[in-house]
């Protein structure tokens, strides 16, 4: 008996997949869905981020990959990789260590973050699901105690190198700050899915209604395109709002819209530009889609506690990035044929 044919034997009587093996051609992967959290279990349950994905693509079989808390979720029959990240900062460290994992083979791999956030009001309604032209990062910055902020600044965030609001700093060692995604892709995205129909119901028309005189938040949830701000902390309220708003103008050079706010697009961007830089990935495939779960504010006038985080808005928005972002993983997926040499441009093909 040989010594492979001894460790095969080994490797089934311990229930691994053959994919574990470490010596065995790495495999092709065509998608990569990356969501960052789930309530309970990944099947049977309440669902959260990632559960929708396993269930419906479906993602039957589990890959235990070394950095990662939680198994990677695979279809070999389609080519998607299901992969929940955790939150915050370990996003970035479970995308790195998936990229490391030498079983795969990222270079012709498609990238969707397909996450819950918190909308601006003045964007987007509950439920909305954007996709991102542009990721940009709130980390790395200035805070002076909201309580000692000078009389003419309007909030006490500043970037780095820079000594008051809205002027652009940098952030040398630390980001990469601002993120363009290919927006040919984006805009194929959106045009695949722009008339996806995302059920409306009577719990997410009454959070809407106190948005008086705000026409996108008063919206049924719809598709869009709008930029997400990440920052690793959660953040609510007017002047924060207003600080987001501007920040992303600041950072794309007027060319972005603050969209949608979440804690881990600006980590999962970064690592995948620096993986692409070594040859690991291709950043051109990559794709961000937000869909909100709360408003990034109150109404106007309105005091910004208790904060608005509801699990209405949240189960439609947990709904929305799967039945948006199935239709693009489903596309890419299916007609690999199509899409594996030539990323799509554009108008998707009816």
């Amino acid at each position: 008996m040989t010594m492979r044919f001894l460790g095969l034997v080994l490797a089934l009587c311990l229930g691994l997949a053959p994919i574990a093996r470490a010596d065995a051609k790495p495999i092709p992967v065509k998608v990569v869905v990356l969501a960052t959290f789930e309530i309970g279990e990944v099947t049977g349950d309440r669902p959260g981020e990632f559960q929708p994905w396993v269930e419906g693509l479906p993602l039957k079989e589990s890959i235990e990959v070394p950095g990662l808390r939680h198994a990677a979720r695979w279809s070999p029959e389609t080519g998607v990789l299901g992969v929940m990240t955790d939150m915050r900062a370990r996003a970035r460290e479970s995308v790195a260590a998936l990229i490391l994992d030498k079983r795969f083979d990222f270079s012709k791999t498609y990238w969707l973050v397909a996450g819950i956030a918190g909308a601006d009001p003045k964007v987007a309604s509950l439920g909305s699901a954007a996709w991102a032209r542009y990721v940009v990062d709130a980390d790395p910055i200035y805070e002076v105690d909201d309580r000692e902020i000078p009389a003419d600044w309007p909030y006490g965030l500043y970037a780095l190198d820079t000594d008051r609001p809205n002027v652009k700093g940098s952030a040398k060692g630390s980001s990469g700050m601002v993120w363009a995604l290919n927006p040919q892709l984006v805009d194929w995205a959106y045009g695949l899915t722009a008339r996806t129909p995302i059920p409306d119901n009577t719990g997410l028309a009454a959070l809407r209604a106190a948005y008086v005189g705000e026409p996108n938040a008063l919206k049924p949830p719809f598709v869009l395109k709008g930029e997400a701000l990440g920052a690793t902390r959660f953040w609510h309220g007017e002047k924060r709002t207003q600080w987001a708003e501007d920040w992303v103008k600041l950072w794309t050079d007027g060319a972005g819209t603050f969209t949608m706010t979440d804690c881990e697009d600006q980590g999962i961007l970064d690592v995948l530009d620096l993986y692409a830089k070594a040859g690991k990935v291709d950043f051109q495939r990559v794709l961000v889609l937000r869909t909100a779960s709360n408003y990034s504010r109150p109404p106007l006038g309105a005091p910004a506690f208790p904060r608005a985080f509801h699990g209405e808005g949240a189960m439609a928005a947990f709904d929305s990035a799967y039945r948006v972002g199935s239709v693009v993983v489903r596309e890419l997926a299916g007609h690999w044929d199509r899409y594996e040499t030539n990323a799509p441009k554009g108008e998707a093909a009816k």
